[in-house]
């Protein structure tokens, strides 16, 4: 029994040592395995990585430009507002003195026009005053007139020795120097 169990120990495979066909094998397998690899996958890994790597390096690119494109773009906006902020305040001060110099004129034109107004009123007036003094002239006139006529007894019909009486007597009452003194 002692020779059994050590034939079949002798036998029996080491757990712990592999079988050398199987060593060589998977060495073989591997090698074409890391072969294969080389030859295929990690060309079309390394073109898609490159690739990859180009798209987000011309991505960056892109987003760099666009962004410095958007930077410009704002920065003109500025400008082009700083600019409109300009032209409205001038636009406003220009219609501000424009307002003023239209408020100066209508006040000029309404004094000239007061002006007319009160020498036309006064022009009115002085014609009704010459109007009125020569009506009261007349009236005071023949009121003299028939009143001398009364007192002297003669008459005075005859025109230009009548005027003459009226202008004399109203002279004199215009001097201060009438009868009544």
């Amino acid at each position: 029994m002692k020779t059994q169990i050590l034939l079949a120990a002798e036998d029996t495979p080491n757990p712990v040592l592999p079988d050398w066909g199987e060593v060589i094998l998977g060495l073989v397998a591997f090698l074409i395995l890391l072969w294969l690899l080389k030859k295929y996958a990690v060309p079309r890994f390394e073109k898609l990585y490159e690739e990859r790597t180009a798209k987000i390096e011309g991505g960056i690119e892109k987003a760099e430009k666009a962004q410095a494109e958007a930077e410009e773009a704002y920065a003109k906006y500025k400008a082009q507002l700083a600019d409109a902020y300009t032209e409205a305040a001038k636009i406003r001060d220009d219609a501000r003195l424009e307002a003023e110099r239209i408020k100066e004129e209508l006040r000029a034109e309404a004094q000239d026009e007061a002006a007319r107004i009160i020498a036309q009123g006064h022009a009115a007036l002085q014609a009704q005053k010459a109007q009125i003094v020569a009506e009261l002239r007349n009236e005071l006139g023949r009121n003299s007139v028939e009143l001398a006529s009364r007192i002297v007894g003669e008459s005075l019909e005859d025109e230009t020795r009548r005027r003459g009486t009226v202008d004399r007597f109203l002279a004199e009452l215009g001097t201060g120097n009438g009868a009544g003194k």
